[in-house]
Parts: structure tokens; sequence; C-alpha cells
């Protein structure tokens, strides 16, 4: 490990004032002194004295060109967590501004990412609300991890590997989507070389081996570039150097490639003084030698989230080797490094602007999910997904340019306009085409949603949606759904219950009766009560034994603590079920899943009620104790029409609806109900209501729709 030089604080204070001739260099040099006595006699565990760690971070901020209160913060970051010093004397003898960025800083420090999952989304939560506050909490942080993760060694091996893949699940990918490459590759490489340390030494190895050559070759290259844009009369700077540890272990990890066969290490970035001037090396390069199709990308014109831009090429250079080539001005050049601290956001009002432009939309959708999501697998995931893009770049027809991870559907794209866009997609066009709602987005694509007031998410859509926005919304709209149908089950139910014993639910409601006795159990209201029993998390005993009298009271306590079987012996619902190991039960069909003969079943009991059959894959089988469910199968003799809605959607052409139904009679199933709309693109979204006799069945007739030309997807309405 190369030892660390030396922060001297006049060198911080010379660099500050480069850069920031109005900086307040005063209240610099007062924190730096009160840092030095607070932390005298401190020590790190490399046995160097404690000071060292905040004037490197302060100095790490100084390159990323902060203001005075970010680099009086660095100073004074761990003053309140590790000395005497409190947060209202900071306020006091350095200003509040200073005094809320240690606060921050110190909450961020408090953090423990070794716990539970709860608690972990929790801190999460702490980060994010910390960055939407003052988004300078989040840079010192980072500069202190990565001073701390320079100085690793000296802390025991388990603690070494648990902060550094810390800092690679966290804090790098943080740094990437602020925009600061510097700090992101310098933490990724150093994350390496603690949690795979035999890859980062043969990578380092084999770079240092090879670098003869390549510093040959660079040279080479380089002089190449400046020759031909001296021809053209263009300035530039053309640097080339290898890509960082990290980045080559990836490729070797996810191709599966020896290092000998990476034929890109080499990145060459050609710095020029305009935007014009870019797209004019780009052709130079391009008349030199051959690009390699593909793997042109225009981030100019369309920059990343974290405002990065350049252009980014790859050709077939010299000895017919593959080389890639960014192009950018010194000004993007400056951001690509820095990121959002090249920037003087911070300086106005240094609060995140709702109404800012794009380069904080990411970090503005963090926010609103973390206030939404009360799930936390369901919030991780939305951070991770969020926190590791793979953009794609598509078009509104009105010339919006959107950004969208790899993989995001239409679907997707409906939900970032709106959420009610996204409830009632049915289809897409993509420059100018129809495409099914699964079509994966590419860069370019002018994306136009069909919209249909009367339709509904599906929840198929989660099973191919990528964005955190759709997943959310759509389970959202499913939850909604769930609870109405809950609370319609939890009513049935202690209506029975209730009028087992004499009572009258409904009265005891308007009376507020029940309203009290859920209270006192800490349920807020009566639909919430009604969800939980239809959801079979509570029992409507619980509230029941509570009002009746004591002597029924104690009937009841005696009673079995299994789940008494209807006491019917007639079969009075429909035929062709079988129960395991009951042979008389009322039977009926549960109107969420309609299952039919075919499909795999689950039987549930519900008191009072008899046996209600679901599809073994019912949503609402989730919801209900585990005890009440029995094994059932449908009786190999079973015959009879079961109904069941489908969905048709489709041109609207003149005789295709004739065409459909045609099919279906030809299906030999008969049409019950239907019912017909169309769309301003000239579709039609038809339902139809069928009789069908069972699963295979209903697939004769869905596959003999599809046939037809001028549909478009044919699937079956059940949830």
């Amino acid at each position: 490990m190369p030892k660390e030089r030396i922060v001297r604080i006049n060198d911080i204070l010379d660099q500050v004032n480069a850069y920031f001739r109005e900086a307040d260099l005063a209240l610099i040099e007062k924190a730096y002194v009160f840092s030095a006595k607070v932390h005298h006699g401190q020590t790190r565990l490399s046995g160097e004295p404690y000071l060292n760690h905040p004037m490197s971070v302060a100095r790490i901020l100084a390159d990323l060109r902060l203001d005075e209160y970010s680099i009086a913060t660095g100073l004074l970051h761990d003053t309140v967590e590790d000395t005497y010093a409190t947060t209202e004397e900071i306020d006091l003898l350095f200003g509040h501004e200073v005094a809320t960025l240690v606060d921050g800083v110190t909450k961020i420090s408090k953090i423990s990412f070794e716990s539970q999952l709860d608690q972990q989304a929790e801190n999460f939560r702490k980060i994010i609300l910390a960055m939407s506050k003052d988004i300078r909490v989040i840079l010192i942080k980072l500069a202190d991890r990565l001073h701390n993760m320079r100085t690793l060694i000296y802390l025991p091996l388990e603690k070494q590997r648990q902060l550094a893949q810390e800092t690679l699940d966290i804090y790098a990918p943080l740094a990437g989507r602020l925009g600061i490459f510097l700090i992101k590759s310098e933490l990724e490489d150093l994350c390496l070389s603690y949690l795979r340390n035999e890859a980062y030494a043969e990578i380092n190895e084999k770079l240092v081996v090879t670098s003869a050559e390549r510093e040959k070759y660079v040279s080479e290259v380089v002089r190449i570039i400046d020759e031909k844009l001296r021809q053209f009369g263009i300035g530039a700077r053309v640097v080339g150097r290898p890509k960082h540890a990290y980045s080559i272990y990836n490729k070797m990890f996810l191709q599966n490639l020896d290092f000998s066969q990476i034929y890109d290490i080499i990145a060459f970035r050609v710095m020029v003084n305009s935007r014009r001037d870019c797209y004019e090396v780009l052709g130079s390069i391009h008349s030199i030698w051959t690009p390699v199709p593909g793997r042109f990308k225009d981030y100019i014109s369309m920059p990343k989230a974290n405002m990065y831009q350049s252009l980014h090429t790859t050709v077939i250079g010299p000895y017919g080797q593959r080389i890639e080539i960014q192009i950018r001005t010194e000004e993007m050049n400056r951001i690509a490094e820095q990121g959002i601290a090249a920037h003087w956001k911070y300086k106005e009002g240094r609060k995140i602007d709702q109404k800012d432009d794009q380069r904080f939309a990411w970090l503005n959708q963090l926010m609103e999910w973390q206030k939404e999501l009360k799930d936390p697998r369901e919030f991780l995931e939305t951070v991770r997904i969020d926190l590791f893009p793979h953009e794609v770049y598509v078009f509104t027809p009105k010339g919006a340019v959107l950004e969208f991870p790899a993989g995001s559907t239409p679907v997707d794209f409906a939900y970032r306009i709106h959420s009610e866009i996204g409830h009632r997609c049915v289809g897409a066009k993509i420059n100018g085409k129809l495409v099914p709602l699964k079509y994966l987005l590419k860069s370019g694509n002018v994306v136009e949603i069909v919209t249909l007031s009367n339709h509904h998410p599906s929840k198929d859509w989660l099973k191919f949606v990528k964005t955190s926005r759709a997943k959310t919304k759509i389970k959202q709209w499913i939850r909604s759904q769930e609870r109405e149908t809950s609370i319609g089950i939890g009513r049935d139910v202690c209506e029975r219950e209730f009028s087992r014993h004499s009572l009258n639910f409904t009265k005891l409601l308007r009376t507020g009766e029940i309203l009290k006795v859920v209270q006192r159990e800490g349920i807020k209201d009566i639909d919430d009560f009604l969800e939980a029993v239809g959801r079979g998390e509570i029992k409507a005993k619980h509230v029941l034994n509570k009002l009746l009298p004591k002597e029924m009271q104690a009937e009841r306590v005696q009673e079995s603590r299994g789940i008494p079987l209807p006491r019917t012996a007639d079969n009075k619902g429909p035929a062709g079920v079988r129960i395991r190991g009951i042979d008389d039960i009322m039977i009926r069909f549960g109107k969420c899943c309609s299952p039919l003969p075919g499909e795999k079943i689950i039987g549930y009991i519900t008191r009072g009620r008899g046996m209600t059959v679901h599809a073994a894959d019912c949503p609402y089988l989730g919801t209900v104790d585990a005890e009440r469910k029995l094994e059932a199968e449908w009786d190999p003799s079973y015959q009879n029409n079961t109904p069941v809605s489908i969905e048709v959607l489709c041109v609207d052409q003149k005789g295709l609806l004739a065409d459909i139904t045609s099919s279906i009679a030809s299906a030999e199933a008969n049409i019950r109900n239907a019912r017909v709309s169309t769309t301003s693109d000239r579709k039609a979204i038809n339902v139809f209501e069928i009789e069908v006799t069972g699963l295979n069945h209903l697939n004769t007739v869905i596959r003999a729709i599809a046939k037809l030309r001028g549909v478009l997807n044919v699937s079956r309405i059940r949830f």
C-alpha cells in the first residue's frame, strides 16, 4: 500500500481559491483549527494522527471543486460523532448551513447495512432523504468513504470485506448515478482488491506486463488522430489509458473471457472546444478506421440522467485491434469526471428543486417511491434497479426524450407518462406501427400509447415490465382491487358468523359497537377490519366474542380450535369436484378466478358457507389461512358448460367481428354475451363471455381466433 501524500491546509486553501475566488477561506481555516483541536491525541488504526482523515476528505472535496461550506464540513464531519463537539456548537461557531451538513453526514455515518431487511430499507430511505435535502451531504459522504477505502488495509479482514461489499453495493453505484466517475471507478477498483484479490492482482500484473507494448500502441493511435485533426484544423487534446481494473474484471466475468481475449482494454478520449467539433472529430475518425456496427452512441444529443455527455464509437484500429473512442468537450469531460459536483446547483438554495430539469428526475422518483412503498423488499428492489441503469432513449410523439432501463416495454413508457395512461394501456405504436405490449424498447423509438377508458392493468404485466414505477403502480392497482374483493368477503363472513348467534352485523355497524371493538384492537376503521377478515388475517370470532353476553362467550371458548366443516350433508352447489377426505359438502366456484375443468384447483373452507373452489394460481389463495385449504380435483366424468370471458384486441376492419364470432362457433363454443368498443386509431376491443367445457376447449377457441388476420391479441379475463 503506497504511503499517502501529506495534506496541508495551505494546499487546500490555494486550491479552493484557484477555482472559487469568492470563497470564504477564513471559514475553512477556522474549521481546520477546530478539527485539529477536538481530534488532538486521537489516532487511526494505521497509527497516524486522526486529523489526516478529515484533511484528506477536504482535499477530495476540493478536487471536486465544491464550495467552502462543503470543504469546512469535510474537515468537521467526524467531530460530532467522535469528539466532545455538539451540533449546537458547530451551529454557533460555523453557521447553520455547515451544522446542517455535518448533521446530515453524521446521520448517514451511523447507518449500519448489516441489518435485517426492514432496517436496511429504512437506511436507504435515510440516505435518499439526506440527498433530497442537500445533495452535498452525499458528496461529502462519498469523499469520506473514498478515503476510508484507501486506508482499509489497517482494519481486520472481515471488516475489510464487509465495508468493501457495502461500498460496492451502495456508494459506488450512487457515485455513478451522480455522474462522479472519478470516485466511482476508484471505489470499484478498491472494492475489487479486497473482495476478489486474486483477480485484481492478475489484472494489474497483466496490465504491467503489457504496459510497454500498450504505451507504444497508445502513442501511435494518438499520433494518427492528432495528424488527422490538424489537417481539418480542429484543435483537440487526445489521451489514451487502460480501462480501470473493475471494468476489465466485469467484462471477463460477464462474458467469460480471458484477459487476452479482451481487445478494447484501452479507451481513447478526444477533448475539443465545441459541440460542433465533436461531430467533426467523429467523422474524421470514421474516415481513418472502420466503425464497428452497433457500437456508436450519441450521449450529447441524448445525455444520460446523470448529465453525462459524450460521443462513443468503437473502430477497428491499427493492427486490426478494436479501440473505443470517446469524444467530448473539455466542459463535458469535467462533468463526466465530477458529475453533479461540476454544477453550482447547490449554491441556489441548497435544495433539490422539484421544478428542476431531468438532472434530478431519478432522485425525485426515489423520493416518491420511498413515501409510497411500505414493503421493504419492493423498496430495495426499486433502489437497486434505479442505481444500476443500462439506458435506452426513446421519444414521445411530441419529440421529448425519455430514458429507460434496457428491457423496458411500452407499458413502462405508459406509466412514465401518467399512472392512468398506464392503467388504460391496451396497445402501442412504435414508429407508427402496432407492436405487442411486451415489445422491448430500443433507442430512437418513437412511442405512442393506445388507451381504452374501461381497460385495467393485468397481473401478467408484472412478468415483463422493467421499471420500478410501472411495477409499483400495477401492484398498487391490483392491491386496491383485491382490497375491495377482500372487504366483500369479510362482510359476508361476518354477517354469517354474527347471524349464527342471533346478532345483526349490519345493525351493530350502524350503532358503532363494532367500530369501538376493532379500534381497541388497534384497527383503524371498519374497512380495514373487513379486509383483514376477508384475507384470513383476523377471525371474525375475535370481535364477535367481545360483543356476546358473557355466558355465550364461555361456550365459544370451549369450541374446538379446528375449523368445522359445514353441517349440511347435501351438496347444494355445482357438481364435478372431488375434495379429498370429504364425501358431502356444499360447493361453489370462486368468481375471482372462475376455474375451468382441466385446471389445477384448491378448495377453501369458509365457516357456515361450505367450500369455495379456486384455481390453484388464484392470488386470493395467497391471502388466506393455509389450514383452510384442501386438495381438490375435477371429476373426470364431469360434463358441463362453464362461462368464461375472453378479450380480443384487433384491427377495426370490416367483417372481422363476423370472422371472430364464426371462429368461436366453429370451435363449438356458445357466445352468451359480447361487448365491442373501438379506439381512435382504428383498433377494436372485443370482450366475449362464452361457454366452454374446460381448459382444453378454451385453448382451442383462443387458437382459432388468434389465427385470424387482423387479430393482435387474445387473452382470458380472470381477475
